[in-house]
């Protein structure tokens, strides 16, 4: 009896550990040999906008297609508006630079604390269209970017539309440079918007854009200027009267990644995660490009007041700023200039 249960016994311990040796892999996450295909990591990332704005779209739709491809051995944890950081945007990039934060999207503009150069590609009308911006950033933009960002710690790995920034105001109409002048903006704090709006006679505000709405509601400043996407989604046209279309800066987001974990990663997850990156990127493009007619017909109907400047109307608006522009494009330097496609003479 005694070796009919040690028998049993035997039987089943050995249907245990066949049991356990078949657990723990799949097809998408495993290797022909069993070994894992990708790491099993929890990553965070932080994003400056709120939960309906862009960058918060595109992390959402990258850590979909990261958990979906892993299998649920990568999870991306996806913090908007600066939520670990307080909402303080430049605290922000300093956690993705010491590793505070694994992943983050930040706007150029406000990555410019770290290297003014970063700002290059926010030169005043320097891209005529969205074509023209993607094209650039993808063939020598970006490692330009990363080249700069590599001397902070953190790796960039993709970009997306913000998109050409209009402005809106709570005052007037502004259809030439004059009806810019004493009006208080919002800027994110790049010495390019500063400089440009005081070239106006206006009084450009560097403020987070958690605050933002706040203080377009009780008047602390007359407006802010931004693309229409985040202008939606942001709900500034409860505040705010006209708008006036312009293109006169184009703006762009980094997906970016502390350096220090990124280089940690086995290279099958590095590559996986970056096409997955650009992926998001550019889906988070395309959104922000077939929205923008859709967007400005709904702010009219919402009784906002909506003027498209003509190319005769621009002129001025672009003669004003020419020397300004000139003096950008030396300061950030040939290197910076080539990559974008401008001849210093």
């Amino acid at each position: 009896m005694k070796k009919t249960i040690a028998f049993f016994l035997i039987l089943a311990m050995m249907f245990a550990l066949c049991a356990c040796g078949s657990s723990g892999s799949s097809a998408s996450t495993a290797t022909g040999d069993g070994e894992a295909k990708y790491d099993s990591i929890t990553l965070t990332m932080a994003v400056n906008g709120t939960d309906t704005q862009i960058d918060t779209k595109v992390a959402n739709y990258f850590k979909e297609l990261v958990e979906e491809e892993s299998q649920g051995s990568i999870i991306i944890e996806v913090y908007p508006n600066d939520q670990l950081a307080g909402g303080n945007a430049t605290k922000g990039i300093e956690m993705i630079a010491d590793g505070s934060t694994d992943l983050a999207a930040y706007a150029t503009s406000v990555l410019s604390v770290l290297d003014e150069r970063l700002s290059i590609g926010t030169v005043p009308w320097m891209f005529n269209n969205y074509t023209e911006a993607r094209e650039t950033i993808d063939a020598t933009g970006l490692a330009y970017y990363d080249s700069i960002l590599q001397e902070q710690g953190i790796t960039a790995i993709g970009s997306f539309h913000n998109g050409f920034r209009q402005l809106t105001n709570s005052k007037r109409a502004v259809t030439a440079p004059e009806d810019l002048k004493g009006l208080k903006i919002r800027v994110p704090g790049s010495e390019v918007y500063m400089n440009f709006f005081k070239a106006f006679g206006a009084d450009p505000v560097a403020m987070n854009w958690s605050e933002v709405f706040t203080a377009l509601q009780q008047g602390t400043i007359d407006g802010q200027e931004n693309g229409v996407s985040i202008t939606s989604t942001s709900g500034v046209v409860e505040v705010q009267k006209y708008m006036t279309i312009w293109n006169y800066t184009y703006e762009n987001d980094l997906f970016l990644a502390n350096s220090t974990i990124w280089n940690t990663l086995s290279e099958a997850t590095r590559q996986m995660l970056t096409e997955k990156a650009v992926e998001a990127c550019n889906w988070g493009r395309d959104q922000v490009e077939a929205e923008q007619e859709t967007l400005i017909a709904e702010f009219e109907e919402q009784g906002m007041e909506v003027t498209i400047l003509t190319p005769e109307q621009l002129a001025p608006f672009q003669e004003v700023v020419k020397d300004l522009r000139q003096s950008f494009f030396e300061k950030y330097g040939e290197e910076a200039c080539a990559a974008f496609g401008v001849e210093l003479g």
